[in-house]
């Protein structure tokens, strides 16, 4: 089947690191010169609260319901053969109106032309990594990713004959250093997980198009509220949507983000060969949850401030880095780089006494912190990478960017700063 493309037009005045609201087209708004309910008023920049909410989103035509229908269809019936897909749809394996509707607003606050949405994060990866690599291209990788993303470029792309180099990605001279003829794709992820170091954006973006290379951001420790790469000079954005735009531990789902609509006509058939499409439902639900998404991670960044900082006075603790505190070593490139004064709600520490001091913390402390995987949830969560988020790196490789089997992992929720400090008191005073 032919797979129609998902795009949204670019914005007319791109937004800096510090902007706040978009110009990008949206329902209601050409109607908007002559004003009344329901119309947007034509040529005024929205504050990005408000696009959270409304974004490209519009009442049901047909009925005035406000929140987009679940379009629980396999196939979508034609009118004849000549008008094929001139309703947009056919077969839900390759779109699906809800879905469709999710991808619109996730382009649209990315400051994308596109977007693509996928059952899982690593979906979104995978198709990444396929869309844009074949056998004899060359990768440039950042040594520090998600383990999943370090995993599938060594058991899976490596054997397909294609080349990986995993560099320091704080420094882009060693970005530049690494490029190749055949290198084809340059792999960011900012701030990295597990230990929230910085890519410079703009200036690896910049490395990339001298040397005819896509730059592609893994920002989904950032979001869209604290950074927009393709404000950067980026060419694809991923984001796991299971993280800060579900937040609610309910749902897993991905997205890529492109720059251009030849990038996401490039993803969507990726996605159609794969077959990795996001459930309706999924799709439906994330439209909503992602409303409150700025409320959410203003507060889990506001929390997680207080967490670093009181990590970084306890006796026990000897290392604490969040991208907000003034000893993190990347601090000017955050302040330029993340918007709207937000540092994010990802921190890790390590405490006196090493692996065993490690574990035991994480084997104690109390709620309202639970020990699990996952991140950028309502609820606080702590987490061992070396034996969950990251097992599947070789220990050696972890160890040698810093990631050992005592590193503590912590994702900051919306509750109350002081409930999440005290049980963090409470679990490192009874530390040996």
């Amino acid at each position: 089947a032919t797979t129609p493309t998902t795009t949204t037009k670019r914005a007319t005045t791109p937004r800096s690191a510090a902007g706040a609201g978009g110009t990008m087209e949206r329902p209601g708004t050409a109607a908007g010169a002559a004003g009344g309910a329901g119309t947007w008023e034509a040529g005024r920049e929205y504050g990005f609260a408000t696009d959270v909410v409304h974004g490209t989103v519009a009442p049901d035509a047909a009925t005035g319901a406000i929140l987009t229908p679940i379009y629980q269809s396999t196939t979508f019936v034609q009118d004849s053969v000549e008008k094929y897909l001139e309703k947009g749809f056919s077969y839900s394996r390759t779109g699906n109106p809800t879905v469709r509707e999710l991808e619109r607003k996730v382009a649209f606050l990315e400051r994308g032309a596109g977007a693509a949405c996928f059952a899982t994060g690593m979906a979104a990866t995978v198709s990444v990594l396929s869309g844009f690599l074949k056998q004899g291209d060359h990768c440039v990788l950042t040594n520090v990713s998600y383990g999943g993303t370090n995993r599938v470029t060594r058991k899976l792309f490596a054997d397909f004959g294609i080349e990986f180099s995993y560099v320091d990605f704080t420094d882009p001279a060693k970005v530049k250093a690494a490029l190749r003829e055949n290198t084809k794709l340059v792999f960011s992820e900012s701030p990295s997980n597990p230990l929230c170091t910085l890519t410079d954006l703009q200036a690896v973006s910049d490395i990339c198009k001298a040397a005819g290379a896509l730059h592609v951001c893994d920002s989904t420790f950032a979001t869209p509220v604290i950074c927009r790469p393709i404000d950067h000079g980026c060419d694809l954005v991923i984001q796991s949507l299971t993280k800060f735009f579900d937040g609610h531990n309910m749902h897993v789902g991905g997205a890529v983000i492109s720059a251009t609509e030849e990038l996401n006509d490039r993803i969507k058939f990726m996605q159609n060969m794969h077959g990795n499409i996001m459930a309706a439902p999924v799709a439906y639900s994330m439209l909503q949850t992602l409303k409150t998404m700025e409320l959410r991670v203003r507060r889990q960044s506001e929390n997680a401030a207080k967490v670093a900082a009181f990590l970084e006075t306890h006796p026990k603790v000897d290392t604490v880095r969040y991208p907000g505190l003034a000893s993190f070593p990347q601090r000017e490139l955050a302040d330029r780089q993340h918007r709207n004064g937000l540092h994010g709600t990802m921190l890790w520490c390590e405490v006196t006494g090493g692996v065993e001091a490690g574990r035991q913390l994480m084997n104690t402390v109390q709620r309202p912190w639970s020990l699990c995987e996952n991140l950028g949830a309502v609820e606080s969560i702590i987490t061992c990478p070396a034996v969950m988020t990251h097992a599947n790196v070789e220990k050696a490789e972890r160890e040698a960017v810093g990631i050992t089997d005592g590193f503590i992992r912590l994702s900051v929720g919306i509750e109350d700063p002081d409930d999440l400090i005290e049980a963090l008191r409470k679990g490192l005073d009874a530390l040996a």
